[in-house]
């Protein structure tokens, strides 16, 4: 049961990448942006792991600096939220990713409008 559960997740997240691929191949605007007129806070992350993929951190970085958190967030996904034993720790790691995406969106709301 296990096995399948995890086989399931996996397809999900092969399946959100395939759209994350096929909306920049055929050139999709952010959704988020067409309808509420601003910037998602996530927008910058696509443009981070291609530079990711030309190992240009810095450039990743500027693109978007919580592009580090993601691998994070799908390993939560893929082990039902307990990545560490501590709850707490779990907890933790998962507000302080929270808190630096809200506060990368702020500043690049101040900075960009």
């Amino acid at each position: 049961m296990k096995i399948q559960k995890l086989s399931e997740k996996l397809i999900t997240l092969l399946a959100v990448a395939v759209l994350v691929v096929v909306m920049n191949i055929i050139d999709v605007a952010c959704v988020f942006k067409e309808i509420f007129g601003i910037f998602c806070p996530g927008c910058g992350m696509t443009r981070a792991y291609i530079s990711l993929l030309y190992l240009d951190f810095r450039s990743a970085f500027l693109y978007h600096p919580m592009f580090w958190s993601i691998p994070l967030l799908i390993l939560f996904y893929l082990f039902d939220g307990k990545l560490f034993r501590q709850k707490w720790l779990n907890t933790t790691l998962l507000v302080g990713i929270l808190a630096g995406f809200i506060i990368c969106w702020i500043v690049r709301m101040i900075l960009y409008g």
